[in-house]
């Protein structure tokens, strides 16, 4: 299966920032089939990214969406909105988890939307440091992805990404180690698995998230269960975001 990066900018980087740093990536990033790379920039940036964007090389994501295809919902972007514009969409982060509260059922409708509308799901799961020390981390996973996936369907899962992001290594500078994920990891995987089969679960790819830099990279890319990651803080410098694509690239020859 393909490796799959995806940089999740965040409220980082306006239009001509925006743009300035895709021309940067795309000077040095070579394209390779086994390796896909998805810049997720802030909505306010993603059609001037996109007018710019060497499909070859890069696929564009949103970082998120609402549940309604339309409607009087001020300040939204829906699914709807965004088909034709991205090929992926960030959904469940901790930040909107936490920040925002939402829960899995307003997860689970976000997924049906995105599914329904044609577009590849990013879901991100993962546990606090409360819940990791009270040796919690693979319930917490558990749980959160059969209420998020109980409105889709075999085909819909096929089509799915999670992301794996244990809250305490978020922006902190404490990235997990390869042998704490690894029973988290699995029981993502067993998870699908049991939920939709063996056949529902095939095309599934499973990101690690959570303080990913250059130099830890190429461990987690060799850590088996682990299709790619979901990068933060480090997608915003192109030298170290450059540096994790090329750690994939390696690991795919």
């Amino acid at each position: 299966m393909s490796k799959l990066i995806a940089g999740n900018w965040k409220m980082n980087l306006g239009p001509k920032e925006a743009v300035t740093l895709v021309k940067k990536l795309q000077d040095r990033v070579l394209p390779k089939k086994s390796v896909e790379v998805v810049l997720c920039p802030p909505f306010l940036d993603l059609v001037p990214v996109k007018e710019i964007l060497d499909r070859q090389k890069f696929k564009l994501g949103a970082q998120n969406c609402h549940y309604l295809d339309e409607g009087a919902v001020t300040g939204e972007v829906s699914a709807s909105m965004l088909r034709g514009l991205v090929s992926y969409v960030i959904i469940g982060h901790s930040e909107r988890r936490v920040q925002f509260n939402e829960d899995d059922k307003l997860i689970a409708k976000k997924l049906a939307a995105v599914a329904r509308n044609g577009l590849r799901a990013i879901l991100c799961v993962g546990e606090n440091l409360h819940q990791r020390q009270s040796r919690l981390s693979v319930k917490v996973v558990v749980d959160q992805l059969t209420a998020d996936l109980s409105l889709l369907t075999a085909s819909d899962v096929d089509d799915l990404i999670i992301a794996y992001e244990p809250l305490w290594a978020i922006g902190t500078g404490e990235f997990a180690t390869p042998e704490q994920i690894e029973p988290v990891i699995s029981a993502i995987h067993r998870t699908v698995e049991e939920l939709y089969g063996e056949g529902g679960a095939s095309g599934l790819q499973v990101l690690y998230g959570g303080s990913v830099k250059e130099d830890n990279a190429k461990a987690y890319l060799n850590q088996e269960g682990i299709d790619g990651l979901l990068v933060g803080g480090a997608s915003l410098n192109a030298e170290e975001f450059i540096g994790i694509v090329k750690a994939a690239q390696a690991a795919q020859v």
